[in-house]
């Protein structure tokens, strides 16, 4: 089959700045593949490329430019290179994602419960770095929407502060009535990381995302010996994309669990190949997304109904598809504390 692909950049917009430990994001850029073929007349499949600055391992300066050969590659071949494509996982996830959606003809890209609008996905609720009193607000928004799942970013205000804003969380909803995951975002000093985790520990956290920061696997590895509070590895996976790579870092470092991106960490290809590593590990994971729009927070939701089956019961990281003034239509939609698809 001949086919064809159509690049469009677009730039979205947060409905407020999104702050972490890096940095703060006012505004993204994705690019979209539109895959039709001559020989299918009237499909297509669309596809969202979403590489952050600064962090995704394929976020280059001609960007457009490598995404625009590869899918002219695609186009002679019908094939998606995933040796050569595995080290540009967001470009990687989109046109795995169009292909996906050009050959079942629908943006349910698997037959699976929550494919069929009968099951929805638990979600934890995310809560953006801020000042104490931002914070503080928007974990009572969440709350009120009927979360009980709650991520908090740490890490860039004082830490006196976040442990106090812990502390108030865990003083009005017991660990029996709500689950609450950090995400340092590798904002503790590697000196300090062990004391901060220990004050923290007594708040019953169920995890703690990449205490410090990536690429320092003795010290990583040290702190998950170590700590009382469970370690779950996220940029430490971006740029492994071999899969031996993969079992060996897991190996090394022995984290309780690693939080999967496909745009960041692979794809849907590296997604199942992390999946794979880890239960060899004895690691237990979770899916994510990383600010795509709703065509890519969509795909990501389908994955992960597809790996994990029916009746998900740790809540994902799908929680994104508020996050901007000029998002995509498409027909996911949280309900409660629940993502869902509509057909």
């Amino acid at each position: 089959m001949k086919y064809k692909i159509k690049i469009v950049r677009r730039v979205l917009h947060f409905k407020q700045p999104a702050g972490t430990s890096r940095g703060i994001y006012t505004e993204r850029t994705s690019w979209f593949l539109e895959l039709t073929s001559p020989d299918k007349l009237g499909c297509i499949g669309i596809g969202e490329c979403a590489p952050l600055p600064g962090l995704s391992c394929d976020y280059v300066a001609d960007y457009g430019d490598v995404l625009r050969r590869f899918c002219d590659d695609f186009e002679q071949t019908g094939q998606i290179d995933y040796v050569r494509m595995r080290d540009y996982p967001s470009m990687l996830f989109g046109l795995e994602t169009a292909l996906r959606h050009f050959n079942v003809g629908q943006t349910a890209l698997f037959n699976t419960p929550f494919g069929r609008g009968e099951e929805g996905i638990p979600i934890n609720g995310l809560v953006w770095m801020g000042t104490y009193e931002e914070m503080l607000g928007r974990i009572e928004e969440k709350i009120a929407m009927g979360f009980r799942c709650i991520k908090l970013k740490v890490g860039a205000i004082d830490f006196d502060r976040e442990l106090d804003l812990v502390k108030r969380i865990r003083e009005r909803f017991p660990s029996s009535e709500m689950e609450l995951r950090l995400d340092a975002n590798g904002g503790f000093a590697p000196d300090e990381a062990l004391y901060k985790l220990e004050l923290l520990s007594q708040y019953s956290i169920h995890s703690i995302e990449q205490p410090i920061k990536a690429h320092q696997w003795s010290y990583m590895a040290e702190l998950c010996r170590e700590s009382p509070l469970p370690i779950a590895l996220d940029e430490e996976l971006i740029g492994i994309t071999d899969p031996s790579m993969m079992g060996y870092m897991l190996n090394v470092i022995r984290p309780a669990y690693i939080i999967i991106k496909p745009s960041l960490h692979g794809g849907m290809y590296g997604t199942m190949k992390w999946i794979e590593a880890a239960g060899e590990h004895n690691v237990k994971t979770w899916i994510t997304s990383a600010l795509e729009s709703n065509v890519g927070l969509n795909a990501i939701a389908h994955l992960a109904a597809h790996v994990y089956g029916p009746h998900i019961t740790m809540p994902q990281g799908l929680g994104t598809g508020q996050l901007f003034t000029d998002n995509i239509e498409m027909p996911v939609e949280i309900r409660g504390d629940k993502l869902f698809y509509n057909p």
